[in-house]
């Protein structure tokens, strides 16, 4: 009955968490798409403090202009007015078949693109996601409150086990959602860029913060009278932070280039379906000359018929830089011998920069060693906060 009690909250204030919400909500849509003036407006919290972005990418494959595209760009906007953390989340590529004497060398690569696509480690919290253990022990505790039920229900799980069969499965597919749950709350991060395929991993990770806080927050937290908890924070508050999505208007879903109503993917084993940030030119040209296209005249990005040519002009503005006003003037009455070498030009002339600082950054590991163990310490250090709260309110030994 008390539990109960605890988790129907009251009308009132459930309308003030809505509206904050909503407000929240609506800040991020002003910070991604308003520019600078309208990002500085709405990247704090009432507090004063700058909302904080965390997001990551696994060292699987190799990252793709999607991935750059549809979120590391992305990033490196968000890092001048959020406080930012970016991580490389190599113990969820551990819930596929990898190569181990591939992790190591991967997980340095991705963290050398994130540099080199812009991300400021003066700026912004850059580390590798095994360097903070709390990462591990978060999602125990995490799955101790979890019903399996919600695990079940996750549209990628069912996707992925079906392809795998019980025989391949493991727990770590299935638990790794609540892996994801542990990276953002541990940070008590505001805001997650994410595209549509992950928004309900999202919804997830706010339902165990949900969970959490009306099993061993507010007054049951207040009511074990053991004084202030490990952060500082004062005893009763709410011990994690449930967040809210960061949606870019944009590019948010780069498509393969062999089909354009399937988002490109490292998982696809089509090496041709998809632009690697590290591609040669050469391979560029190629890749785009053969791509998937259509036998009708001109090029547009409106008919819904045509979803390669959607893509493919998108990833040009994209690219080039034009408005969509612009790119549609120059080649709505283009043939796709015409356009395709224009968008190979584009995207090759785009990477041409973040291949450059790449070589630069791999030729001296002692520098990237150096970045990834300050972000792992910043990190670290906020981790063990949120970490310290939830073992006190779980009742564990300090």
């Amino acid at each position: 009955m008390q539990q109960a009690a605890r988790a129907a909250a009251p009308p009132l204030a459930a309308a003030r968490r809505a509206l904050s919400r909503a407000g929240l909500r609506a800040r991020c849509s002003a910070a991604v798409e308003g520019g600078a003036a309208a990002a500085e407006a709405g990247a704090e919290a009432p507090s004063g403090r700058r909302l904080r972005v965390l997001s990551g990418v696994q060292p699987t494959g190799s990252l793709h202009l999607g991935n750059y595209l549809g979120a590391i760009r992305n990033w490196v906007a968000l890092q001048d007015t959020y406080d930012t953390y970016y991580c490389v989340v190599d113990l969820h590529a551990l819930t596929a078949a990898h190569e181990p004497r591939e992790l190591a060398r991967a997980t340095r690569s991705v963290a050398a693109l994130y540099l080199a696509a812009g991300v400021d480690a003066s700026r912004s919290t850059v580390f590798v996601q095994s360097r903070v253990p709390a990462h591990s022990e978060l999602a125990w505790l995490l799955n101790c409150c979890t019903p399996v039920g919600w695990l079940n229900k996750m549209i990628q799980y069912k996707e992925k086990s079906r392809k795998l069969g019980d025989g391949e499965c493991s727990v770590g597919l299935l638990d790794y959602p609540v892996l994801m749950a542990a990276d953002i709350l541990l940070y008590q991060a505001d805001l997650v860029p994410v595209g549509e395929d992950q928004r309900q991993h999202l919804e997830l990770t706010r339902d165990i913060a949900g969970r959490f806080n009306t099993l061993y927050g507010g007054r049951a937290w207040k009511g074990m009278g053991k004084g202030p908890a490990p952060s500082g924070r004062a005893r009763g508050g709410r011990v994690l932070k449930p967040p809210e999505a960061l949606i870019p208007p944009q590019g948010a879903r780069v498509m393969s280039l062999d089909d354009g109503t399937s988002k490109m993917s490292k998982s696809n084993p089509d090496e041709g379906s998809r632009l690697n940030l590290l591609d040669s030119a050469d391979t560029i040209a190629n890749k785009v000359k053969r791509c998937k296209t259509d036998a009708l005249p001109g090029l547009s990005f409106d008919d819904p018929e045509r979803p390669e040519a959607a893509n493919l002009l998108t990833i040009y503005q994209l690219c080039s830089g034009l408005s969509r006003e612009a790119v549609e003037a120059q080649c709505c009455s283009l043939r796709w011998s015409e356009f395709k070498p224009l968008l190979a030009e584009a995207v090759v002339e785009h990477l041409r920069p973040l291949q450059a600082r790449y070589a630069e950054l791999t030729s001296d590991p002692t520098y990237l060693d150096g970045v990834l163990a300050e972000g792992a310490a910043r990190a670290n250090e906020t981790a063990r906060a949120t970490l310290g709260d939830v073992r006190d309110a779980l009742g564990m030994m300090p």
